[in-house]
């Protein structure tokens, strides 16, 4: 049995995890505070959500961890939930995706753990520790995508493998619409997305191109956005690694504006994809003028340099790496 915990924060991580247990062919235990995705076919064990205190205390324990508030009774149940399943099930790896002290805690029950590397400044105590304590650490980007991360140790950062971006949807030929020219703005659902004004702004200087906004703030949420993104001439979207992911998947060339996250996450990735020459234009922050041109830059890009950052390849990447830490993790057992 192999552990899976998704973070509840955006939709990135449960889409990864989806993507990558279907690749596994091993049984695999989603471990969330998100509700079961209907499209998950393993057990699933729903974690109390530690967010409840409207004033959490010293949740970082003097910054050594990332999130342990004190005598909050959610944290207290969902890590004793982990414990119990650890207990009746004994896995054999846990993957984390992510939490440092989940990480830890699958780790103290002397279970191997896979940790998933975001991008962004990692030097913390709390990062070092939870890369640390993991037998093997994973990127979501591609090899070619240079200093994504910053901060990890030597040893650590020869240990991070590079599956390369990892979509759900596979790699698209489309060649975006005919007649009218069409833009998708992909928002994410971890906050932070440019408000109504901003689309209505950007619509009134692009009288010649038919917009639609996707995003759960926008009202116009949507699980399955692939087609929309595969009818674009041009997508509009933030730089989360699932977004950038599935733009590239579709081969659409791109604006990417990224919204703010800890350790400097999304514009980590930004500044990547513009120093790699992937098609895609950046802009530091919503820009409130110059959409038609900015447009019509961005719709002339190649969308098949995308090919480089995602392959199709990634998940069936990360499923082996998967496998390959189950098997040796097998091999240490100690017989019960």
């Amino acid at each position: 049995m192999i552990g899976y915990y998704v973070h509840h924060r955006g939709a990135g991580h449960l889409h990864q995890a989806q993507a990558v247990a279907r690749e596994v062919g091993l049984p695999v235990t989603g471990l969330s505070s998100l509700a079961r995705p209907d499209a998950w076919t393993g057990p699933w064990v729903q974690l109390e959500s530690d967010e409840g205190d409207p004033s959490p205390c010293d949740v970082t324990a003097g910054g050594l961890l990332h999130w342990v508030p004190l005598h909050d009774s959610g944290l207290r149940q969902r890590m004793a939930s982990i414990s119990a399943w650890i207990v009746e099930h004994q896995p054999t790896l846990v993957v984390s995706d992510v939490s440092v002290e989940v990480a830890l805690l699958s780790r103290l029950h002397g279970v191997p753990v896979v940790s998933v590397v975001l991008p962004g400044r990692r030097a913390d105590p709390a990062h070092r520790l939870g890369y640390g304590v993991s037998s093997a650490l994973v990127a979501p980007w591609p090899p070619c995508a240079t200093r994504m991360v910053s901060g990890l140790s030597d040893t650590d950062r020869e240990r991070v493998e590079c599956v390369g971006g990892l979509a759900r949807f596979p790699v698209s030929r489309a060649v975006g619409s005919s007649g009218t020219r069409r833009v998708t703005a992909l928002l994410g659902s971890g906050g932070g997305q440019p408000g109504p004004e901003c689309w209505a702004a950007a619509r009134a200087q692009t009288p010649g191109w038919h917009w639609t906004v996707l995003g759960r703030d926008a009202g116009t949420w949507t699980d399955a956005p692939f087609e929309e993104l595969c009818r674009a001439d041009v997508v509009v979207t933030h730089a989360g690694l699932n977004a950038v992911a599935e733009v590239a998947a579709a081969r659409r060339p791109a604006v990417i504006i990224p919204a703010e996250r800890p350790h400097d996450e999304q514009a980590a990735t930004a500044r990547v994809v513009q120093r790699g020459g992937w098609p895609a234009l950046m802009e530091p922050t919503f820009p409130m003028t110059g959409w038609d041109e900015r447009l019509e830059r961005a719709r002339h890009l190649d969308g098949e340099r995308w090919a480089s950052w995602t392959d199709g390849l990634a998940a069936v990447r990360f499923a082996d790496l998967i496998r390959r830490e189950h098997e040796r993790a097998r091999s240490r057992r100690v017989p019960a």
